[in-house]
């Protein structure tokens, strides 16, 4: 059995007791001041303060930390989609000289433009193109990553990437938790309709994925230029039927997808930017996680999530990059999350929760988001002697050491 004692920590944010769901105040925040924390293998064994614990503790190694340090829960990424291949900088400029999304998507942009380049790299230039892109979120203090099939939208390309992601999860130091998106859009050389092609995804594809483990979520794109939410429903219910977990980008250009995200029991509904009073009541009132995706509204020029109006209502907020490369190519996890929260004026507390323990929950994992004894020993360390200045920097502050199940995977030795 490894032990180790580590700190001594100026702050600790141990992001007890805090709840699921609803607005959350900096005062809620448990912060322990010159903290020690000990783990056990991969695990928290107990947090507190740090020369208690090192007469209880002496027989672990310890790991001294000099200068003033801040330790929180590593970042949980629960919305990318960095497994792809090309470019799409033609999409962007075309956007900011005044096309929309929808005209791009039309001319032959957008989604089928990134499955075109992406159904032409090999399985291994995928499995590095992930790789490289996994160690670059690690560098930011994320240790846990989901990331989305999508841009193969055929039963051979969207195999190919779901085991690209099961072997790149073997060759980076962070976690990576696979998403089948084969309901990204129709694909423009499938013959037949929108339902014909769910039909033969479900049908082909949900039963290998079974087979071979390859994932336990199923996403699906909600709008106009991919599925209404009655032409995904009954994929949805099958997918459900067969034990996978539903997730769904939901409300991203118009409504629907959030009221059909509560319908069929989804863990998360992702984007919301164009969710209304309405939507934003029936995600409160429901289990389903809100994941706001601020980098898809800079690249986009588009409204923000209602973050502020979905916590006040009482729904559960999460945060991730959406790491792609059409709305969202920035792939940086706390500077998005940063102007979100000074645009919808959001405290210290909601970010990192929805940047943590939230985060989890928006991917139905228990094991992780908290440092409590019991969790997963997932934690970053800054080198600054407040927390505050982690969002108020904006993202040019990294963390100088991010550990993952008790190991410490990165440091930045500038």
């Amino acid at each position: 059995m490894k032990k180790q004692f580590i700190g001594p920590f100026t702050q600790l944010l141990t992001m007890r007791d805090l709840p699921l769901k609803g607005a959350l105040a900096d005062k809620q925040l448990e912060i322990i001041n010159h903290a020690g924390l000990y783990v056990e293998n991969e695990y928290i064994v107990e947090v507190g303060d740090y020369e208690q614990l090192e007469e209880k503790y002496q027989d672990a190694e310890q790991v001294v930390l000099s200068g003033n340090n801040v330790c929180l829960p590593s970042y949980i990424d629960c919305h990318t989609h960095i497994a792809f291949a090309g470019n799409r900088a033609n999409d962007f400029a075309l956007r900011n000289a005044g096309s929309s999304y929808l005209e791009i998507t039309a001319a032959g942009g957008g989604i089928w433009s990134t499955v075109q380049h992406t159904r032409a790299c090999s399985e291994e230039e995928l499995i590095d193109l992930i790789v490289e892109r996994a160690n670059e979120l690690v560098k930011q203090g994320i240790t846990t990553i989901e990331v989305k099939s999508g841009y193969g939208l055929n039963v051979e390309q969207e195999l190919k990437t779901l085991r690209a992601i099961k072997s790149a999860n073997t060759k980076t130091v962070t976690e990576l938790i696979s998403t089948c998106l084969a309901a990204h859009m129709k694909p423009r050389n499938f013959v037949g309709t929108s339902v014909e092609y769910l039909n033969y995804i479900q049908e082909e594809l949900f039963p290998i994925l079974k087979a071979e483990k390859l994932t336990n979520r199923i996403d699906a794109f909600i709008e106009q230029s991919a599925f209404s939410a009655d032409e995904i429903r009954s994929y949805l219910v099958k997918a459900k039927e067969m034990g996978f977990d539903i997730t769904l980008h939901a409300d991203q250009f118009t409504t629907s997808g959030s009221a059909l995200a509560v319908e069929v029991g989804a863990v998360s509904a992702d984007h919301l930017e164009a969710s209304t009073i309405e939507e934003i009541q029936l995600l409160a009132d429901s289990d389903v996680v809100a994941v706001a995706l601020p980098a898809a509204s800079l690249g986009l020029g588009c409204d923000f999530t209602p973050a502020r109006a979905l916590l006040d209502a009482g729904a559960s907020l999460a945060i991730a990059t959406d790491w792609n490369p059409g709305s969202a190519p920035m792939g940086q996890l706390l500077a998005s999350a940063s102007i979100l929260a000074t645009m919808q004026k959001l405290t210290n507390a909601e970010v990192l929760a929805a940047l943590t323990f939230r985060a989890t929950h928006a991917l139905n994992l228990k094991d992780r988001g908290r440092l409590v004894a019991g969790q997963l020993a997932d934690f970053i360390i800054y080198s600054t002697d407040n927390y505050q200045n982690i969002t108020y920097l904006q993202g040019t502050l990294q963390p100088t050491s991010v550990w993952k199940n008790g190991q410490q995977i990165y440091h930045n030795k500038a």
